[in-house]
């Protein structure tokens, strides 16, 4: 689907991509029917069923078929949550377009403010940001607080802590987030860096409604290196710094072991530091490697230009 231009009997596109969330949808929808009667303006939910393998899409008809105000859209298999919200936001009909999540950790509640906010002129993008993790894995808290001090030394933009895919925008920041065609996407990254006032909401940590969340630690540690890579080139900046004291050491090493033997006559011992050091060199080179071939499969991915979604079925 393209992106459409909107249209004046919408006012209000509300974007929620969901995979396996049969539990959590009837629930949302509700919820959102009563969020949207107190705002008072037109407005469509659209939901993106990415590849469920349970009843997801089958929920999804049946309450379609009985509400109007409901569209969906279902991929012919899991691309990605990036890829399914994309799929959302280029379907997106109305002035003024939210994304969000369907397990209920994003406040509905919030949406009228965010969305005066934005109407008002006070900014042109209001996203919401969690204060606190109560609630989620010590491990996962840790390393996700890392990973936000990470990204902020090495990647050009501001990825603010606690910053949630719950973001209101205007039709203007839609487009211009749509004219961005790569294929690697890192929504978190790519807000911030099309630019545009962004005002954020604060809330404490809510409980999913049901189920658990399909983010394992593997996969949320490989979305965060595509961030650092997405958005920075400086890890490719300590890789050739790496190799390049690497290279004086050894030049030094073997002018030590030259005068060493020119002026003592010592055999050259010493077998296991030897292999210490191989084995560094060898695993920082490994390291390096590794380094140049993420941006290498991020250009291959990008060269073969293949959709970023397929759509099985739309109502």
């Amino acid at each position: 689907m393209n992106s459409e231009p909107s249209s004046p009997d919408v006012v209000l596109s509300i974007i929620v991509p969901c995979y396996n969330e049969e539990k959590a949808v009837s629930v949302f929808f509700d919820d959102v029917i009563k969020t949207g009667a107190s705002l008072k303006v037109p407005f469509e939910l659209i939901f993106i069923d990415d590849g469920s393998k349970d009843d997801t899409l089958r929920i999804l008809r049946e309450i379609a078929a009985r509400d109007a105000s409901l569209h969906y859209i279902s991929l012919s298999r899991n691309f990605g949550k990036e890829a399914a919200t994309l799929a959302g936001l280029q379907s997106a009909r109305g002035e003024y377009i939210v994304t969000l999540d369907v397990d209920g950790q994003d406040p509905l509640s919030l949406i009228p403010e965010m969305l005066n906010s934005v109407v008002s002129g006070e900014c042109d993008c209001a996203g919401a940001r969690r204060v606190d993790r109560l609630g989620e894995p010590p491990v996962r808290s840790f390393f996700a607080r890392r990973f936000y001090k990470l990204i902020k030394k090495f990647a050009d933009i501001d990825v603010v802590d606690g910053a949630r895919d719950f973001r209101l925008m205007s039709r203007k920041c839609l487009d211009a987030l749509l004219s961005l065609p790569e294929r690697n996407r890192f929504s978190k990254g790519i807000l911030p860096w099309i630019g545009f006032k962004t005002k954020w909401f604060e809330y404490k940590n809510i409980e999913r409604v049901s189920g658990k969340s399909k983010w394992s630690f593997w996969k949320l540690f490989l979305y965060a290196l595509d961030g650092m890579i997405a958005f920075s080139s400086k890890p490719l900046a300590i890789a050739s710094v790496m190799g390049f004291f690497l290279f004086i050491a050894a030049l030094a090493l073997i002018v030590f072991i030259v005068i060493r033997k020119l002026t003592f006559g010592d055999p050259v011992d010493g077998w296991a530091s030897t292999v210490c050091i191989i084995l560094l060199c060898s695993g920082i080179q490994l390291f390096t490697m590794g380094i140049l071939g993420q941006y290498m499969a991020k250009t291959y991915t990008e060269v073969k230009q293949r959709p970023h979604f397929i759509i099985k079925e739309a109502k």
